[in-house]
């Protein structure tokens, strides 16, 4: 099913006498990001803000709540109250990385409710431009040769690129040395100086690095490839890593008990909001493609991932220093 197909399934699906039921009064509603100004989640969220409030007819108020990856903000919008005044512009670190590595003060599954899943952010496979490859294929046998040579950095032990490239090395059967920082910035800025041999980071850490010939890319965690960059190659084309698929997602979530007419009232409006002609357009400039999916599939998925980078953890063996 085509992504307008799927949009306009879900608003027939939506389209219910329950929906008048949703009703708020004249105060305004907040949209929790746990990520600081500036950040692709932050203008996201800004968005999903704008939106909200013009179909809505109501202040819809951005409140950045940041720190511990993420995990701030989502815990504020897991525990605030479920009246319908409390949005969460919600990210994989948060709700899907950091709870398989460390003990969170919220459980997911518990005490956020998906509305729709909007965004996807593939992660690129970087080096310095005279690394001893010239295409992903190149790369592997490169690496795959000199067992315990190569290093490669990530935004952190347990993050969401440390996971992902924890589950592109294991299964193209790299042997590696794994160098943690405390970012996906000075991850890369290591990579350019040449202490650390590669990185797999977001599009859009990467990009602009690639883009000034500062850094190269061979790769692409999204199982098709990405429209944002569509000469780098997928993952998935090589021998053993068939089906590789992984991204940094982006959506709404609210906090559990949520009355049900407000969660398809604000998932019908993500729903047109997705439709909008320009969308695509705004997303591509902040680094992320559009992926919509609506509440059951967004579901789907995140259960999904749970236990698929749950194996990645016991497999990596990736404990938090």
């Amino acid at each position: 099913m085509d992504r307008r197909t799927l949009l306009a399934a879900t608003l027939a699906s939506l389209a219910t006498p329950a929906l008048a039921q949703a009703q708020w009064p004249d105060r305004p509603l907040r949209i929790i990001i746990p990520w600081p100004p500036g950040q692709a989640t932050d203008l996201v969220g800004r968005l999903y803000a704008q939106k909200f409030g013009e179909a809505l007819g109501v202040n819809v108020v951005p409140e950045n709540r940041a720190g511990a990856g993420g995990q701030i903000g989502t815990d504020a919008a897991a525990k605030a109250a479920p009246d319908g005044y409390t949005l969460l512009a919600a990210s994989a670190g948060p709700v899907t990385f950091s709870p398989l590595v460390q003990r969170t003060s919220y459980d997911v599954e518990r005490d956020l409710v998906p509305v729709a899943m909007t965004t996807n952010s593939p992660y690129m496979l970087v080096m310095k431009p005279g690394f001893p490859a010239t295409d992903l294929a190149s790369f592997i046998r490169e690496v795959k040769s000199k067992p315990g040579k190569y290093t490669f950095g990530s935004s952190g032990t347990g993050a969401a690129a440390h996971m992902i490239a924890a589950w592109f090395n294991h299964r193209a059967g790299l042997d590696v040395v794994h160098v943690p920082f405390a970012g996906s910035i000075p991850a890369l800025t290591n990579v350019m100086g040449g202490s650390v041999d590669y990185c797999i980071e977001t599009f859009a850490a990467t990009m602009p690095m690639v883009r000034q010939g500062q850094l190269k890319a061979l790769g692409c965690s999204l199982v098709r490839g990405t429209y944002l960059a569509p000469e780098i190659q997928p993952f998935s084309t090589q021998p053993g890593l068939e089906g590789f698929d992984a991204g940094a997602w982006g959506g709404l979530m609210v906090p559990t008990r949520t009355p049900e007419p407000i969660v398809r009232r604000l998932g019908e409006v993500m729903a047109r909001f997705m439709q909008a002609p320009d969308i695509r357009e705004q997303f591509t400039r902040l680094g992320v493609e559009l992926d919509y999916r609506a509440a059951e599939p967004f579901g789907a998925l995140l259960r999904a991932q749970k236990q698929q980078f749950g194996e990645v953890v016991r497999t990596a063996n990736i404990k938090l220093d």
